[in-house]
């Protein structure tokens, strides 16, 4: 039986990635289930601008890099938008990368049981692992091994959820929104993680590559792919979050990363919860190790108008791993890489998805499938929300909120 997942999946691990597997996890230990809501907002709110970026693809048939660039586009935008890309993108995924190496890496240490001595190694077989795939792997190979490595996460973080039996009353409160003191910064962590700006550029180019032709049919089948991927993408989010809350909440064992979780889990509930978390995590890291050189080099190629699948594309992709690599190997610890990436992703998201709404309410691009109001009016409300956690972020920061 065919499976209905497709470009969704790589949208989905992309963010579920070691900067989510650690957001999810420090949020849990520290606040228990408070910032379930988050993860929901992020989940429906992700779906909402995928779904856009599926319109931009399969009807405009441009990238979101192309849109931005493209005739009709003010002088001052185009210059803005290649800014956007060239330091945002480009700089900002080089840092995630680094987190993605890291995280991976960890994983791996959780499932072999070996010390801080085995970090440098790892990484550098999660490196040699994700250069092979985007050098030599063709787009349909890396779609399939991508869903098999999102499957693989909901099983294992499935799995531990059921070892450790959450309080499921607790976890429905964690539904109404609030903040607990302390808890902005995980919170837009928690929302930055998951409403990726570079998922944006990733999804508008890959869905014209698994449907060359598009009509009713192929937007209802990408529709479809989005909505379960993301869907599956932000309930694994909350297996982690509702895991580390049900054992470590309140425990007051001191936790920096998913690796922390998944060795504090052992004593309790045997080598298996070790190697379910490890597992999870392994998968993420390299799940995004792929994704976030794909992304970058798709949206600097769209900018700069090379082709996607080229020389110039393939060049970017190992810049950016190369980069990533350099800065794991550094020995700068991989929860501080992943955490700084994960804010500043937060604070980034409601300048991109500006970029998006603008692009989709353009006639020339979308034809009869531009935004509709109520399109419209959910993509101002994610907006909106996101520019008023940043806002308070800094004003916080400043001493005046």
């Amino acid at each position: 039986m065919k499976l209905p997942f497709g470009p969704g999946a790589l949208v989905a691990a992309a963010f579920i990635g070691p900067g989510t597997v650690t957001a999810c996890t420090l949020a849990g230990a520290k606040y228990g289930y408070a910032l379930v809501w988050a993860l929901v907002f992020a989940t429906f709110a992700t779906i909402i601008l995928q779904e856009m970026t599926v319109r931009l693809g399969l009807v405009g048939r441009k990238g979101l890099g192309e849109a931005l660039v493209s005739d009709g586009v003010s002088p001052v935008m185009k210059w803005a938008s290649v800014a956007l890309v060239m330091t945002a993108l480009a700089l900002g995924n080089a840092a995630y990368e680094a987190g993605n190496l890291s995280g991976g890496a960890l994983g791996l240490r959780a499932i072999a049981g070996t010390g801080e001595g085995a970090q440098r190694m790892m990484v550098g077989v999660i490196a040699v692992l994700a250069a092979v795939m985007l050098y030599f792997g063709r787009y349909k190979v890396l779609e399939r091994i991508l869903i098999a490595l999102v499957l693989l996460m909901s099983l294992a973080f499935a799995a531990s959820l059921l070892l450790v039996r959450p309080d499921w009353g607790a976890l429905l409160s964690g539904l109404r929104p609030r903040l607990p003191e302390g808890s902005l910064l995980t919170a837009i962590g928690l929302i930055g993680t998951t409403i990726v700006p570079y998922n944006l550029f990733l999804h508008a180019a890959t869905v014209r590559q698994r449907w060359p032709a598009a009509g009713k049919a192929e937007l209802r089948e990408a529709f479809l792919d989005t909505r379960l991927s993301v869907g599956l993408g932000g309930l694994i989010s909350i297996l982690i979050l509702c895991t580390t809350a049900a054992t470590l909440f309140g425990s007051g064992i001191a936790i920096t990363s998913a690796a922390d979780m998944a060795s504090s889990l052992e004593p309790t509930y045997g080598p298996a919860a070790r190697l379910l978390v490890g597992t999870g995590l392994c998968a993420a890291g390299l799940s995004s190790a792929i994704t976030a050189p794909m992304a970058t080099a798709y949206a600097v190629c769209e900018v700069t108008g090379r082709q996607h699948g080229g020389a110039a594309f393939k060049g970017v992709a190992m810049v950016i791993l190369a980069i990533g690599s350099v800065v794991a190997l550094s020995g700068i610890r991989p929860v501080t890489i992943i955490l700084i990436a994960q804010v500043a992703n937060g604070l980034l998201l409601p300048v991109v998805a500006v970029f998006l709404l603008i692009t989709m309410n353009r006639k020339a691009i979308l034809d009869g499938e531009t935004n509709g109001p109520v399109q419209n009016a959910l993509g101002v409300s994610v907006v909106a929300v996101a520019i008023l956690l940043g806002a308070r972020l800094v004003l916080r920061a400043l001493g005046m909120w």
